[in-house]
């Protein structure tokens, strides 16, 4: 007996001791239902080879073969992953829309005498739920904007708040950058579209809608990634609070903050070439230079007067959203983030947003 699951959201997911997904390991790192384990029933080699003998050749064959597959897969999954699990055991297991290969692996287990539950319409029905909340809903919780020049510690300082049991939304750690040109991590690709869309739903889903969330002001895009309209709407609005620091001090936490990108120096003369052409030729030949040499608070400090601290200046004037309050920093020395992270509480109480 397999029982079927028609609503897929944090409240349905906690019943079930394990989330399986079925799908291939490349489906499964694009994206996937929050808390499941990848148990493929076909490879991204074996899923390849049966489309193409099911378009090329037989269907009768890409069925056969596609078949012999997923039982030797099923049988290693009994023999690795799932041979220890309890007569007890109740997995909830899906695939793409919920069809043969999510209840190939239901019909196996179900007859081992587990309680089997599919989802149907597999990870689409997922996605659905993922867009509903995040695309075509109000905002169900308000927002307090983190502002402040480039190098401020933003980030820095809402891992404080967060210590401090104020709730905080990390836009730029679910995305996977650090929000700016220079902000793509070493070594480390950003997650898809949907995955971030899929760890923020997560995150929110964790947060008390009664209560305040502090979110670093952002753009509406994080490297690549877009911030879902739903988010993007409660930020839009949201009052601010401001840091500011001098900039030496935002040079030398840029420094230590980035250097994973300045240590491979080509690369950041590279991105350097990206900068708007306004900049002209002989201060973007300095910049390299001081790239080059190794000098990268200097080359920090000259581009936060030349380039980011405009910017900020230029959308300050425009900025509509009310503020909260200033809270000035002589220094972005861990104690001064702490202070700073206290003062942050302190406005938003103020203020009636208490944290």
């Amino acid at each position: 007996m397999v029982d079927i699951l028609d609503t897929v959201d944090r409240a349905s997911l906690a019943a079930f001791d394990d989330i399986i997904d079925v799908r291939t390991p490349a489906e499964f790192a694009l994206d996937h239902v929050p808390g499941a384990v990848n148990l493929p029933v076909l490879t991204d080699i074996e899923r390849a080879e049966v489309g193409t003998i099911y378009v090329q050749d037989s269907r009768l064959k890409a069925r056969r073969i596609g078949a012999a597959h997923v039982a030797r897969n099923i049988a290693a999954h009994l023999e690795g992953a799932l041979k220890d699990k309890p007569g007890s055991y109740a997995p909830l297991i899906y695939c793409w829309r919920g069809g043969m290969r999510s209840n190939a692996l239901a019909t196996v287990l179900s007859q081992v005498g587990w309680r089997v539950t599919v989802v149907g319409g597999g990870y689409k029905t997922w996605r659905r739920h993922v867009t509903a909340a995040l695309y075509n809903a109000e905002p169900g919780f308000k927002v307090v904007l983190l502002d402040g020049y480039t190098g401020s510690a933003k980030t820095e300082i809402l891992g404080r708040l967060n210590a401090l049991g104020v709730q905080a939304l990390d836009l730029e750690g679910l995305a996977g950058h650090r929000g700016s040109l220079f902000g793509a991590l070493a070594g480390r690709p950003q997650p898809s579209q949907k995955l971030f869309e899929t760890r923020l739903l997560a995150r929110l889903d964790e947060l008390d809608p009664a209560r305040p969330v502090v979110v670093e002001a952002e753009s509406s895009k994080i490297g690549e990634r877009m911030v879902p309209p739903t988010v993007w709407k409660a930020m839009a609005g949201a009052p601010r609070i401001e840091l500011g620091a001098p900039r030496a001090a935002r040079a030398r936490y840029l420094a230590l903050a980035y250097g994973d990108i300045a240590a491979d120096r080509e690369a950041l003369c590279a991105t350097l070439a990206k900068l708007p052409g306004r900049h002209g030729a002989k201060r973007l030949a300095a910049w390299r230079g001081l790239a080059r040499d190794g000098a990268f608070e200097a080359l920090a400090e000259s581009l936060a007067e030349h380039h980011y601290d405009p910017a900020y200046e230029r959308s300050r004037r425009a900025e509509s959203r009310p503020s909260l309050g200033v809270i000035e920093m002589d220094s972005l020395e861990p104690d001064a983030q702490d202070a700073a992270a206290a003062g942050v509480v302190r406005l938003m109480s103020a203020m009636g947003a208490a944290p």
